[in-house]
């Protein structure tokens, strides 16, 4: 029994009951429909909210994946009662059906392997509850490969018995075959009906009495006239007799198998019996979910607090087409409330709601209220309900109303919630409103959470004089002389009396009579109270206005986001699937690159070869991984189009094309150019041959590279000399004149080489030492001597 135990006359005053009958018809199996009869509220904060999780599971689980593959199958109680006598033997159906309820489970493991992740689901719940199943693999195969759905034996049950009955099946056609030689020869004649028939298990032919002295066989039977005998012919007798044989070796080994299978299923008792819980469960849980579907119900809030706030809330006994939703708020701002009133209002379907949606809450059910609506966790819930139009008519005497009473006083804590309906009704109403404002300090000194209707006035200046408690009243419509149903808190009830009676025809001076009658001071407290309820219900519409514009702006959001990510999918993809396309190519183009070098390197190992390798072919191999790579961006639209649209700042990483180096942008300088650094130089460069790349990317790029360097000399290059002079050139020339300059004496093999830049302002002289300490292929750089030029030279030796 799922719950705990709480006073069971409050599950039916609120008609619990009816809500465990429809979860039980959503159920599959016997065990999960006795679950949900059987259901009952829990009374801690921790089981209530265990049991919703597993709820929202489902719910989950549902919306992906749909239900799971659950089909009925019989109570296997008695089968596990029959297992349980040692000798005893399963039938072929006892055991077909442990074999569905296994194919059950192993359908369920199958339906529910796969990555809760991978539909940002948890799932933690029903994972858990199927995560210690050991499934008896070799028995469920067996057991698959023996029975059919009926409960019949397979011939694949064993080789024997597929054996058995293939020479049955031969033996019996060829019976049939000589048997049908009779139904045409000139034998036909003698026979009562062109047919094959069988007595006592054996096949034979109606022959004509007349002819029995020309028709030789045994008589195995004979027609009620007598005038036809079932005779089976003498040739057949043989072949008949190794059909009975056949028979009783089948029977032998069918029952050699159930013997063999019902040890084995013995064996595996308990577990079947933990995965018919288990299945059980599942179908249950599944239950709840199918029913919150059904209801359009949402997951409530749990609080610690007894604390309840219903967004919406609807009663789910009453037709979704005509119920009223309300919200109902106990325990934040109040702990008592106190509908007042005229009957026919809906105050007892009010009551009523609040009590069964707390019950279906505390019982892991998903409520009929909108998102947000919160509940607590109440030990006992009590109610006195007089259902005089309620769902369930119950005519109630002021004796039983007090009896009900006394016995909450006597049981009612504070963890408990109290609903009490017309309080201190069928007596006196003075002596039954006294009684009523006694009765609710009593259970004020208890510290419950209370909701109570009334219609006598006097308790409207209680909920107004008292800490935390409120007034609460139904609409009633004067218009059309009918209540809406909708619960208005904060705002006492008043009579329609007079505006009714008017509308209904009542004579004017009859009305005046009856004002003037009435103390000025209670009918200002009357035309104060309707004032301050039709500014109650302008704020309410007003509040139900802007919640719909609000639900319309988060639907017209998450449209508007899911179009956004569908954009943003797309062109990902087009952008990843061109940087490809370009990579290929680049592929391509650094394997021409390797080959021309591979040649060159042929080259200087041929000893006896005088070829003269000029500078601008070995430089040429470098040059043409850039010249291809702008080449691909050129042929690719979508990198340009993506390049187009990217937007540099100050301080970005961007790559210069034109040099292949990464460096940092240091000046917007307007007209789409940029001042870029790359190390000691800065230069001007268009924003069509910058582009820009990722922090990431940067990082990597900025990290230096080991190379080594093969240091031969077989090559001959004579074009490239052993020193450079960068005197008299500007500082951006010089610098880029510079890195060309090492990349050739690196490409050329030098050991080392002279950079003259002269003394003086030492602009150059102090960027080309800044240049050396970035590069990672230099390994010492320092002034030539006094001789060769001093500080106005600088002697390069390379790694």
């Amino acid at each position: 029994m799922e719950g705990t135990v709480m006073n069971s006359k409050i599950l039916k005053t609120l008609e619990f009951d009816k809500i465990t009958s429809q979860l039980s018809e959503l159920t599959v199996t016997d065990n999960a429909q006795n679950k949900a009869r059987n259901l009952l509220p829990h009374k801690t904060y921790q089981g209530v909210k265990d049991e919703l999780v597993k709820t929202l599971d489902a719910v989950n689980l549902l919306r992906i994946k749909g239900r799971l593959p659950i089909v009925a199958y019989q109570d296997i109680s008695p089968i596990i009662k029959r297992l349980k006598l040692e000798k005893a033997t399963l039938n072929a159906k006892e055991l077909s059906t442990i074999s569905l309820l296994l194919l059950i489970m192993r359908d369920i493991l199958t339906f529910l392997n796969f990555n809760p992740k991978d539909y940002e689901l948890g799932l933690n719940a029903l994972m858990e509850l199927i995560e210690d199943v050991e499934l008896p693999l070799e028995l469920t195969k067996r057991l698959e490969k023996t029975f059919d759905s009926e409960g019949n034996v397979l011939d694949t049950a064993s080789q024997t018995l597929k054996s058995i009955r293939h020479h049955y099946q031969k033996t019996e056609d060829n019976i049939r075959q000589q048997m049908e030689a009779y139904l045409k020869g000139s034998t036909a004649n003698y026979l009562s009906e062109a047919i094959i028939t069988i007595r006592d298990n054996r096949l034979v032919l109606p022959v004509k009495a007349s002819y029995r002295g020309k028709f030789g066989g045994i008589v195995h039977d004979q027609s009620a006239t007598g005038q036809t005998l079932f005779i089976e012919p003498g040739k057949i007798v043989d072949l008949n007799n190794n059909l009975q044989e056949l028979t009783a070796r089948e029977k032998m080994e069918i029952r050699r198998i159930l013997d063999e299978l019902t040890n084995w299923t013995r064996e595996e008792m308990i577990n079947i019996q933990t995965i018919d819980e288990k299945i059980a469960s599942l179908d249950f849980i599944q239950a709840k979910a199918l029913l919150a579907n059904q209801m359009k119900a949402v997951e409530p809030i749990i609080n610690n607090k007894h604390a309840i706030k219903l967004n919406k809330a609807r009663h789910p006994l009453i037709d979704p087409e005509k119920v009223v939703a309300n919200d109902i708020i106990l325990g934040k701002d109040y702990d008592f409330m106190l509908i007042t009133g005229p009957n026919t209002g809906g105050k007892t379907i009010s009551l009523k709601t609040v009590g069964l949606l707390q019950l279906m809450a505390q019982s892991g059910l998903f409520i009929s209220a909108k998102e947000y609506s919160e509940v607590g966790v109440f030990s006992e819930i009590f109610a006195d309900i007089g259902d005089e139009q309620s769902i369930e008519q119950n005519l109630s005497t002021f004796s039983s109303h007090m009896d009900n009473i006394i016995n909450i006083m006597s049981e009612a804590n504070q963890d408990s919630l109290i609903l009490l309906d017309e309080l201190g009704s069928g007596t006196d109403p003075e002596e039954g409103s006294d009684l009523a404002i006694s009765i609710l300090d009593h259970f004020k000194k208890l510290q419950v959470k209370l909701m109570a209707t009334t219609h006598y006035p006097e308790l409207k200046l209680y909920a107004y004089n008292r800490d935390r408690t409120t007034n609460a009243s139904m609409e009633f419509d004067v218009e059309s002389l009918s209540p809406t149903y909708h619960l208005l808190l904060g705002v006492p009830g008043y009579s329609n009396a007079f505006e009714i009676a008017k509308r209904l025809g009542m004579p004017i001076d009859v009305i005046e009579q009856a004002k003037s009658l009435r103390q000025d001071q209670s009918s200002d407290l009357n035309d104060m109270i309707k004032k301050l309820a039709d500014e109650t219900k302008k704020a309410t519409e007003l509040k139900e206005d802007f919640e719909q514009k609000v639900e319309e702006s988060k639907d017209i959001y998450e449209k508007l986001n899911q179009g956004l990510d569908f954009y943003h999918r797309n062109v990902n993809r087009e952008i990843e699937q061109a940087k490809e396309k370009a990579d290929e190519r680049l592929k391509k183009a650094q394997q021409q690159a390797d080959d021309i070098i591979k040649t060159l390197q042929v080259y200087q190992q041929q000893a006896r070869s005088k070829v003269d390798v000029k500078e601008d072919q070995l430089i040429a191999a470098k040059g043409q991984l850039n010249q291809l790579r702008d080449s691909n961006l050129k042929q690719n639209k979508v990198l340009r189009r993506e390049k187009k649209k990217q937007v540099i700042k100050q301080n970005d990483q961007v790559k210069v094309l034109a040099y292949g180096q990464i460096g940092t942008v240091t000046k917007l300088l307007g007209n789409d150019h940029f001042e870029v650094q790359i190390g000691v130089l800065k230069v001007k460069v268009s924003s069509k041959d910058l582009e820009k790349i990722s922090q990431s990317k940067a990082a990597k790029s900025s990290q230096p590279k080991q190379q080594k360097i093969k240091k031969t000399r077989s090559i001959n290059l004579r074009s490239t000399r052993a020193s450079l002079d960068l005197r008299g050139q500007r500082y951006d020339e010089a610098m880029m004149n510079l890195d060309r300059y090492i990349d050739e004496a690196l490409l050329s093999n030098f050991d080392s080489v002279t950079i003259i830049h002269g003394i003086g302002t030492g602009a150059i002289r102090s960027g080309v030492n800044q240049y050396l300490k970035r590069n990672s292929h230099v390994k010492n750089f320092g002034y030539a001597p006094e001789g060769n030029g001093g500080s106005g030279a600088t002697i390069v030796e390379f790694k």
